[in-house]
């Protein structure tokens, strides 16, 4: 499996922007996909998980009612759309597929056998 993140940029803060990660080769393997992102100095860390069949969401409290994750399995392409964006937002969000199952650990970094490159997000104040 292969993901191709794309999408991130340079917005205000209260803005918005959404992100997306492609999938290619052996999507059928796919059980569930997340983001998760990195800030300067900081800890790679879970933001949201979205199973493959069913679209099961999970998130973070930090950006739960701000960021929506959904899918378009057609085109192996899951999103993120986040609104109203902070400064403490900004990282390098990763996308990150799980082959597991079933899919549970959704916040567990180990569970995600395939990564993306990372976009980065820089939310200015």
């Amino acid at each position: 499996v292969q993901l191709q993140a794309y999408g991130g940029g340079l917005v205000q803060a209260g803005g918005s922007l959404r992100l997306s990660c492609a999938a290619s080769g052996r999507t059928d393997s796919i059980t569930g996909l997340a983001w998760f992102r990195q800030g300067p100095g900081k800890e790679r860390e879970f933001v949201v998980g979205i199973s493959w069949n069913g679209g099961r969401t999970n998130y973070a409290d930090s950006v739960k009612g701000r960021f929506t994750i959904s899918r378009d399995n057609a085109k192996n392409t899951v999103y993120l759309q986040m609104s109203s964006l902070r400064p403490e937002d900004t990282a390098l969000f990763y996308c990150a597929a799980s082959n597991e199952r079933p899919y549970q650990r959704v916040r567990v970094l180990q569970a995600y056998r395939y990564w993306g490159q990372g976009t980065l997000v820089t939310v200015s104040s």
